[in-house]
């Protein structure tokens, strides 16, 4: 709403306040009722406008207005999208893809499933192609040597994997009087580190930790299955 000057008659200035109605096409409106005053001020001044005058100025009509307001509706809200990380070329297979293969070697070699599965997880979590520096292979990280004791031309191939592991850790069950630490120490250091340090636990970081990993998750499995 603007306020103009119009005109000048003798002393009289006339101030006009322009209001609008047209009717709304837009659905977001805010419908308003306005009064206009009509009235004369004390300097003779004549003014319409919404504005109450005060009570010594002289009002000569009034009237209300059905106002229509359009307020835009607010702007769209764009919702940013994280992007996915782009999915390894082999993501580790789950436990229950081995299940039955566990099983069948864990009855095989007369070993606990639940262990089998401590190692497979510890190992290579699962994954058929995983490769370690050191360069063992496999679901339970055969070496290229274990793996040839064992008649295992494929390190890959789930079952020649499993099978193997699993009867090596058979053999090193009855090496090592069927104690379990020494059993995954020498699984993961070698058999003849256990011994070099008198059938312990070898001193070294790696394999204190994959030994107290492995019957974490062997507990963990044995009260699950």
């Amino acid at each position: 709403m603007m306020l103009k000057k119009y005109w000048l008659i003798g002393s009289i200035y006339l101030i006009i306040m322009n209001v609008h109605y047209t009717p709304s096409v837009y659905a977001n409106s805010n419908i308003q009722t306005i009064t206009i005053y009509k009235f004369l001020d004390e300097k003779g001044v004549l003014h319409l406008t919404n504005k109450p005058p005060r009570k010594k100025n002289k009002i000569l009509y009034s009237r209300s207005y059905v106002v229509e307001f359009y307020q835009p509706p607010p702007p769209p809200i764009i919702e940013k999208h994280i992007s996915t990380p782009p999915r390894t070329s082999m993501p580790p297979r789950k436990s229950s893809d081995y299940v039955a293969l566990v099983a069948d070697v864990a009855n095989q070699t007369g070993l606990s499933a639940a262990l089998l599965h401590a190692v497979i997880k510890v190992e290579s979590n699962y994954n058929p192609k995983a490769l370690s520096p050191k360069g063992a292979k496999g679901l339970m990280q055969l070496m290229p040597a274990t793996a040839k004791r064992y008649g295992v031309t494929n390190r890959a191939d789930p079952v020649a994997n499993v099978q193997a592991g699993a009867k090596y850790l058979r053999d090193l069950s009855n090496m090592f009087n069927h104690d379990l630490s020494l059993v995954l120490a020498a699984y993961n250091a070698g058999e003849n580190a256990v011994k070099r340090y008198g059938n312990k636990i070898p001193p070294y970081r790696e394999t204190q930790n994959y030994v107290q990993k492995v019957k974490t998750l062997y507990h963990q499995f044995s009260q699950a299955m």
